[in-house]
């Protein structure tokens, strides 16, 4: 049975594993000094078009907490939507790595935020006895399953910038929004004023490892020293990066995540055709938010079904990745029109 809890349900693609295993011969250099380290960092240097900054660490929590505090100092805050995963889902990392920056949380409709939105965090006050904003962190794929455009970046950018904010991505999902949006990596990130992005890589296939990639790279001073107080410096280093290779050759990340969105497309059309099911927003990337009839959501798990209805503004997630079947997506689809029509 395949589930829709989260694509890190999915295990290693074949592409990351062949580079995984292929790194595993002979000796190399410890601690990110090995060529497999080298050539993933000028491949994602190639991949976004410009000169920047790579590190890999662990997974996502360390990613985003130790990128935001190396923007942060701790009096300074980090402006975020509400439903922002760095706010609900890390158990406190960004404060605590950053020594306690405060995360400031704003709404916005479809799991976004806007200019006007974030203009209004900033002007809230301005005296010393409040944490001075700092940041501005944007989640793409957000955290609902839509997508930031590049005009929606730049715009946010454009007012961070003006206000002496930063701009960080967490890009858990990086690969589905692209895929959705058919634009190049550079157009999302630093040509729309992108400072940072934690450029996920768990879901994409890997075993493991995400990429914190600095476009500004006066901002990574001293990050390699972050990443090793937190026990993010790995000693073998080149096992966290190898499977980049398998994934980034032909464009395989790509590949996988545009299955994972049509995967999702696929669900959101046949659920729209079920009465009981209420799609709760649109389906941009490989997440789809639903609504359903209480029954139906004990009925699919009592069939042994995992998915979550915690994650996000409500309703039932189901999350496709790079290895969903068609044929996996039709039996929850069956299994949901029998339990609606048991009502």
């Amino acid at each position: 049975m395949q589930h829709f809890a989260s694509d890190n349900y999915a295990g290693i693609c074949p592409e990351a594993m062949e580079a995984f295993v292929s790194a595993n011969a002979a000796h190399a250099p410890a601690y990110g000094d090995d060529e497999w380290t080298r050539r993933v960092s000028e491949r994602l240097r190639d991949l976004f078009e410009t000169d920047c900054d790579v590190y890999f660490v662990f997974n996502g929590t360390a990613a985003n907490s130790l990128a935001l505090a190396a923007l942060c100092q701790s009096y300074h805050s980090v402006i975020c939507h509400e439903l922002a995963h760095v706010a609900t889902d890390e158990c406190g990392g960004p404060e605590f790595f950053s020594n306690g920056s405060k995360l400031l949380t704003a709404p916005g409709a479809g799991g976004k935020l806007t200019p006007d939105a974030v203009r209004e965090v900033i002007a809230r006050r301005s005296d010393i006895h409040y944490p001075k904003p700092r940041v501005v962190t944007l989640t793409q794929a957000t955290e609902v399953g839509t997508v930031y455009r590049p005009d929606e970046i730049a715009a946010i950018a454009a007012l961070a910038h003006a206000s002496d904010l930063r701009v960080h991505m967490d890009g858990a999902r990086f690969a589905n929004a692209v895929a959705s949006l058919g634009v190049s990596p550079a157009d999302v990130t630093w040509r729309a004023g992108v400072d940072v992005l934690c450029f996920g890589g768990t879901k994409m296939g890997l075993p493991m490892g995400e990429a914190v990639v600095f476009f500004d790279r006066r901002l990574s001073e001293d990050f390699a020293w972050r990443c090793k107080q937190a026990g993010q410096l790995a000693s073998k280093m080149r096992f966290l990066a190898a499977p980049w290779l398998g994934i980034l050759e032909d464009d395989v990340w790509l590949k996988h995540a545009r299955h994972a969105n049509a995967m999702a497309q696929r669900l959101a059309a046949g659920l729209a055709t079920i009465p009981e099911a209420e799609l709760l927003f649109p389906v941009e990337a490989n997440g789809v938010f639903v609504h359903l009839p209480p029954r139906v959501i004990d009925g699919l798990r009592a069939r042994g079904l995992r998915f979550y209805t915690f994650i996000g503004a409500g309703g039932a997630r189901f999350m496709c990745g790079w290895d969903t079947l068609a044929e996996s997506v039709d039996a929850l689809l069956e299994d949901i029109r029998v339990l609606a029509a048991d009502g």
